[in-house]
């Protein structure tokens, strides 16, 4: 199971979105890489200051969020 403690909401980075670490990448970036079919190691090698339990607790944080689970459980 990812840590989604990963994830993180800040009202003064990136509009409040979701984002990686209280760094400036929205889960829905990490997102889109990996829907573009980018693998885990190619964004690693693009962007190394992600980490791979990132992009792992990206993925979780969605799949939490279509599950019908309230976002306040979430982040």
């Amino acid at each position: 199971m990812s840590d989604l403690s990963r994830i993180t909401v800040d009202p003064d980075i990136c509009h409040g979105k979701p984002c990686v670490r209280h760094m400036r990448w929205p889960v829905e970036v990490v997102l889109d890489m990996v829907a573009s079919g980018m693998s885990i190691n190619d964004i690693l090698a693009d962007h190394p200051e992600l980490e791979r339990e990132d992009i792992i607790a990206c993925l979780h944080y969605a799949r939490t969020l279509v599950s019908g689970e309230p976002a306040r459980q979430v982040a």
